[in-house]
């Protein structure tokens, strides 16, 4: 939905199981017409569309599209952002590290944003630019060698020139403005501030100009489709989790022309951990210890110190250590609640990062993504539907108040 002149603003369909088409369309028959209802009655509704591998091979069906674009139409609803970082399966099932798989080294990741890329084009309305999510590139423990980072550096920025390519032809030819939008998460190889900058700095743009030169362009015309085509998905759960200041991150991005083709709002979990006594932190934690997703822990010291862990089980085992004063974990959590009992959320690194969009325009997506919702503790679950319109109409009024 439109949020004012600047951002439309959606909820990401990944909070919904479903890895095949029918499924998808299933869920979205169940729930976009009730918060369209809520929320934009009157004005068209935007979709925040996830599609796995298999939905994305089944949509690509000249029917079914046809058939979706219809659905759209007589709904008054349309699709501009797409979050293509889970390639399989997402709910149900151990996700963990797999959510990486396969990464920007593979053809299978290229071929399938590629695929996505082409049904946004068909679903995108006139004047919109249309985006898609997607991983930071893959998973940093997976690599342990300078060399072989090197490697994925490489055959990973070989992709995403590609895919800047086809990304072009397709303006030069539809007009269509699209951009593909990397997500830095805790444990990528993008996961941060400097990391990212470290990517776009000695990888993609002095790299991708050379490729992009062989192919015909001259120097300002490589940087500029790289920077135009693969822009960043600011998630401000995740840059929150590795206690980065939304405002500073979002000012070094644009000093340094980074582009952002669509923030997600979402919230992680914290605590300020006491001197002594940790215990009911420690149990408060263990209730969010779950077997789908990874949930990396950033525990913050007395002098400001990062100290990461892949996931909360690992992490649990050292809360009692004396020196760290803070924890951060990688759980999606409501945005519209501030407090968990013995937690807190970073709400307000989401009331930040709206207040910072209310002045500077960095993109024109907003996409809340809380996807969480099955593997919460029981006790703050609440009805999907429900759920959906209370995060949406929270981030409208706050942003409205920002």
């Amino acid at each position: 939905m439109q949020l004012d002149q600047h951002y439309q603003l959606t909820y990401c369909t990944n909070i919904h199981p479903g890895e095949d088409w029918n499924t998808v369309m299933e869920t979205l028959y169940t729930y976009i017409p009730p918060v369209k209802q809520v929320l934009s009655p009157e004005a068209p509704f935007g979709i925040g569309l996830r599609l796995s591998r298999q939905a994305a091979d089944q949509l690509m069906n000249a029917h079914c599209l046809a058939t979706f674009k219809n659905w759209l139409t007589a709904h008054n609803c349309y699709v501009f952002t797409m979050n293509g970082f889970p390639y399989g399966g997402f709910h149900r099932q151990r996700v963990k590290d797999d959510v990486h798989q396969p990464d920007w080294t593979t053809t299978e990741r290229y071929e399938y944003t590629r695929n996505l890329f082409y049904i946004l084009t068909e679903l995108l309305p006139e004047g919109m630019d249309g985006g898609i999510s997607t991983s930071p590139l893959s998973y940093k423990h997976w690599h342990k060698s300078a060399s072989e980072l090197d490697v994925v550096m490489e055959k990973s920025l070989d992709h995403l020139v590609q895919i800047a390519v086809q990304l072009h032809e397709i303006r030069q030819k539809s007009g269509h403005l699209l951009h593909l939008d990397i997500e830095p998460e805790p444990d990528g190889l993008l996961e941060d501030t400097q990391t990212t900058l470290d990517f776009y700095k000695n990888w993609l743009i002095p790299q991708g100009v050379k490729i992009l030169e062989k192919k015909g362009m001259s120097v300002e015309q490589a940087e500029e489709c790289l920077r135009e085509h693969i822009r960043l998905c600011y998630d401000v759960c995740h840059f929150a989790v590795m206690n980065e200041s939304p405002e500073s991150v979002l000012q070094k991005f644009a000093s340094e022309d980074i582009r952002i083709g669509k923030v997600q709002i979402s919230a992680a979990l914290k605590a300020i951990l006491p001197d002594s006594n940790r215990k009911a932190k420690e149990a408060a934690f263990r209730q969010f210890a779950e077997s789908t997703y990874l949930h990396q822990v950033v525990a913050i010291d007395q002098q400001g110190n990062r100290r990461q862990y892949p996931d909360l089980p690992q992490a649990l085992e050292e809360i009692h250590k004396p020196e760290i004063r803070e924890w951060r974990t990688h759980f999606h959590v409501p945005v519209f609640l501030e407090n968990y009992g013995e937690l807190q959320s970073t709400q307000d690194d989401v009331i930040r990062t709206l207040n910072y969009l209310k002045t500077h325009h960095p993109t024109h997506h907003l996409e809340v993504e809380t996807y969480t919702w099955e593997v919460l503790p029981e006790d703050i679950r609440l009805e999907m539907a429900d759920s959906i319109v209370r995060e949406l109409e929270w981030v409208r009024e706050n942003f409205i108040e920002a």
